[in-house]
């Protein structure tokens, strides 16, 4: 039995929710919430490095967003999420990296905006927009006509750039200079899988609050 070990705000733990209901498979959901629950005896049992996601086939877990869905993928092959097209898996394995490497470590100046509290260095937001156009552009270009990144069927780039770049308008970076990824964004917007694992007001609201806490705690 597979069993997902998340946080639904999470864009990791998202990532593989929408993974596993893509490849249309059975499993459970136990969230974890990110107030402490992570750094309790029983899930350090299951992940030493008290991250989400975690996914357990059985007796085996598998920590690392990416490493879990090239579990699923080799495990479960249909429907494929990775070409086997040598430049179209370049292209999915670009979008993944960059997406994990450079985007999400830019935006963390953003993460206030973006919850709508108070706070933030405005030279550190300028710069990290600038990075994340950087990321963006590249996204936009790569896209070029194809419904999806390196393939006309949806991919694990999707997977992982899809969790990520809907949510910058809510940082303060618009998508109008790309029409492309824009378009992209509506259309997995549009999929069963990413409206099933939307975030709720109430979830927003919640991570808000741990995130409030986290401030008040380090600048008493």
């Amino acid at each position: 039995m597979l069993t997902l070990y998340h946080a639904p705000i999470s864009p990791n733990s998202r990532r593989v929710w929408i993974t596993l209901l893509e490849k249309g498979l059975e499993f459970e959901l136990v969230e974890i919430k990110l107030d402490g629950e992570q750094f309790k005896p029983d899930f350090l049992g299951i992940n030493p490095f008290h991250h989400i996601p975690v996914l357990t086939d059985d007796d085996f877990n598998i920590v690392e967003s990416l490493a879990i869905l090239d579990y699923l993928e080799a495990k479960y092959p249909t429907p494929t999420l990775l070409p086997k097209d040598a430049k179209e898996l370049a292209m999915v394995r670009m979008v993944q990296l960059v997406t994990v490497n450079e985007l999400l470590p830019s935006m963390n100046p953003l993460m206030l905006q973006m919850l709508d509290l108070p706070g933030g260095d405005p030279e550190k937001i300028e710069q990290a927009q600038q990075k994340v156009a950087t990321v963006l552009r590249f996204f936009e270009n790569l896209l070029d006509d194809r419904p999806y990144f390196g393939s006309e069927t949806l991919s694990l780039a999707e997977v992982v750039a899809g969790t990520v770049v809907p949510w910058l308008p809510k940082g303060g970076v618009s998508l109008g200079d790309y029409p492309k990824l824009r378009a992209w964004c509506d259309r997995l917007m549009a999929r069963p899988a990413w409206q099933a694992t939307e975030a709720t007001p109430e979830m927003i609201e919640g991570f808000k609050s741990i995130i409030a806490a986290r401030m008040a705690q380090s600048n008493g």
